[in-house]
């Protein structure tokens, strides 16, 4: 049967805005599960309460941010005009129908006005944070942390070059506290105390966003970019933590302060960190010793000649402070150089009549030396954790189900591929107010299937209750 809508646009309806939002929908479990009054608390001292002209009301203004990072809506004009057609945005927001949608320029205006220079964004981030810890999401035990680059928003092809200071790292003191007492116990005399200076480094700085930083990264693009090194709980995939650093810092450098920040923050006791191979470095391994966390991290062989033999193929022999080469002659020890790492050599004598000379020594040299760290045996207790050990197998393997399940959902659906704004406080609002819509759309739907869970655990036991009790009754 053939039928015409007659398209009746301007008759008159009674409805009301809560039956037109589906019980299903997700802006309804964000809303029952996550408490968004703490907004008021953190906003108090931005407005002035008995003067000027009334302000949109705080926690609807950042509803309407979550739903620009919620759905991935990056331009803010267009976030007012999904707001204004959209019914389920509206409900959630708290307007009818016919209510008046603010500006577009309202949130950019209370950012700029209102909230740069501040750690609002912060405490939201960590305020759904503890409302995942109060609800028992997030236990603190492992830990998985690793980052991601996030496209600045400038021309790679517009740069100056600069001359910047890099810090002296945390560590160079005790380092070099173990590279004189390694230098003492092999009978040398310990190096003198350098006075340590921050390095003077050249680099291109964008024009545009003097903040963003080149990263030139084997596989990765070129270009100025941000890097968030992002922490999840491995209990539901919670983010716990998010820092944001130029693209030209190494991932290693910020780990353990960190690491830090999170466990004084959420009073977490951490047992196990999942990490994948460019943090696996020396002072990172120690760092963690020293905090009595066990590391589960990848490992790369590193750099070599295709078909030489790589330092894997070498075994160091602690009872005699020997390295044992391929072919079972002892390499002996060197020195220690400034940078912490013991130099073993082989002998040339051994090496010319050896017959894997031709994929052991290189071309040119009569010898093959080794490096290992002092801190090596850090390096190797977490190497055997992760190779060998069944729980840090399985440690290991869940990254890819934890911390870079959370970055894919970032970019696919979150808009985190590109950096929205210029500058990294900027930037970091971004970041942490993806990691935040993140949090509770995970927080609504877990305790949403909880609570379903139990409806149908009841209603069960309901139903065998009754049919228990027509059961007694004919039988009687």
């Amino acid at each position: 049967m053939l039928t015409k809508n007659n398209g009746y646009q301007n008759r008159i309806e009674t409805v009301m805005i809560e039956n037109l939002v589906s019980e299903d929908h997700l802006l309804r479990k964000i809303n029952k599960y996550i408490n968004f009054s703490f907004i008021y608390d953190l906003v108090e001292d931005k407005y002035c309460l008995d003067n000027g002209r009334p302000s949109i009301d705080p926690v609807v203004l950042f509803k309407m941010m979550f739903i620009g990072y919620l759905y991935g809506i990056r331009s803010e004009r267009r976030l007012m005009e999904e707001i204004k057609y959209n019914i389920a945005y509206r409900w959630f927001l708290g307007y009818g129908i016919t209510d008046e949608i603010p500006h577009h320029s309202t949130i950019s205006q209370n950012r700029r006005r209102r909230f740069t220079g501040t750690d609002i964004f912060e405490k939201i981030f960590s305020n759904i944070v503890k409302q995942a810890i109060d609800n028992n999401l997030v236990l603190g035990k492992i830990l998985y942390t690793d980052s991601t680059h996030l496209k600045a928003n400038a021309n790679k092809n517009k740069y100056e070059e600069k001359y910047i200071k890099v810090e002296v790292k945390e560590y160079v003191d005790d380092l070099e506290n173990a590279i004189n007492e390694d230098r003492i116990n092999h009978g040398k005399k310990p190096l003198k105390k350098k006075n340590m200076k921050p390095e003077i480094k050249r680099i291109k700085s964008s024009i545009t966003d003097p903040d963003s930083g080149f990263m030139h990264r084997d596989r990765k693009p070129k270009g100025f970019f941000y890097l968030e090194h992002r922490t999840v709980d491995a209990e539901n995939n919670i983010i716990t933590g998010v820092n944001v650093t130029p693209g030209n810092i190494n991932d290693a450098t910020p780990y353990l302060q960190i690491l830090d920040e999170q466990i004084e923050k959420y009073g977490f006791e951490v047992k196990f960190v999942g990490l994948d191979a460019g943090y696996f470095t020396a002072p990172i391994c120690k760092g963690l010793n020293d905090r009595n966390i066990q590391g589960a991290i990848g490992y790369r062989l590193g750099p070599h000649k295709k078909g030489k033999f790589t330092k894997n193929r070498f075994q160091y022999v602690d009872e005699w402070d020997v390295i044992m080469c391929p072919n079972l002659y002892p390499m002996h020890y060197k020195t220690t150089t400034r940078q912490g790492y013991r130099e073993y050599i082989s002998d040339k004598n051994n090496c010319s009549e050896c017959p894997y000379k031709e994929k052991c020594l290189y071309d040119g040299n009569e010898t093959r030396t080794i490096r290992l760290h002092v801190w090596e045996k850090y390096k190797d207790k977490v190497k055997r954790f992760t190779m060998y050990d069944q729980l840090g197998k399985r440690i290991y393997k869940r990254r890819k189900e934890t911390v870079e399940r959370s970055f894919a959902d970032a970019k696919q659906l979150h808009g985190l591929r590109y950096a929205r704004f210029h500058g990294i406080e900027k930037v970091k609002e971004q970041c942490l107010m993806t990691a935040a819509v993140q949090n509770m759309k995970k927080i609504a739907m877990i305790l949403s299937s909880l609570s379903f869970n139990s409806f149908l655990n009841d209603y069960s036991h309901k139903i065998l209750s009754y049919a228990y009790f027509i059961f007694r009754k004919t039988n009687h």
